[in-house]
């Protein structure tokens, strides 16, 4: 098992209460290019529009908040519903009638789009509220293998990766307890 030394890192509670910003802000140019508002991340639409891969990158961070991952591990996973809306308008119309009810709801709730929402918790109760529909379990259930099955996401998690290659656990880390000194 390898440890990783943490470091020192800012919730993201603590970021929204002390910046005062409850998102990030998305600029969207007419190109279909989609930026994160720190530029952390530049997506190019295929399919969906601008807007609602913006939505769907802030609903995939409230399905699965990690304060680990920046949004561009999530705009990774979404860019996957982009490609499926490409080759099927029915995936299409799903998303963006999804995104369209979700924004809907954002707005009956709180006067403005999901993803001017600010508080975390008021996002996630209209969440809740539509977790049955069709358009939450297909994000919901694309995501688990869209976010956890990106390499890079393993290494901030200290995931090593699967084992059976390389001889299984009991021979390789079943009991190495070295970071039991650090405790």
């Amino acid at each position: 098992m390898k440890t990783k030394k943490k470091d020192l890192t800012f919730s993201r509670r603590s970021l929204l209460g002390t910046a005062g910003a409850s998102l990030v802000v998305m600029s969207i140019s007419s190109t279909g290019v989609i930026t994160g508002g720190n530029g952390a991340w530049a997506a190019t639409t295929k399919a969906l529009t601008p807007e609602t891969f913006a939505t769907l990158v802030q609903m995939s961070r409230d399905i699965y908040p990690h304060d680990r991952l920046t949004d561009d591990y999530y705009a990774f996973a979404v860019s996957s519903f982009d490609e499926a809306a490409a080759g099927d308008a029915g995936q299409k119309a799903l998303f963006e009638d999804g995104v369209t009810a979700l924004n809907k709801a954002a707005n009956d709730a709180h006067g403005m789009p999901y993803s001017d929402v600010g508080w975390e918790a008021d996002r996630v109760a209209i969440l809740r509220a539509m977790e049955s529909s069709g358009f939450f379990q297909k994000v919901r259930g694309s995501l688990i293998t869209g976010l956890y099955n990106n390499k890079q996401v393993w290494e901030k998690f200290a995931y090593e990766g699967e084992s059976a290659s390389k001889g299984g656990y009991l021979y390789r880390g079943f009991d190495d307890i070295d970071w039991l000194d650090q405790v």
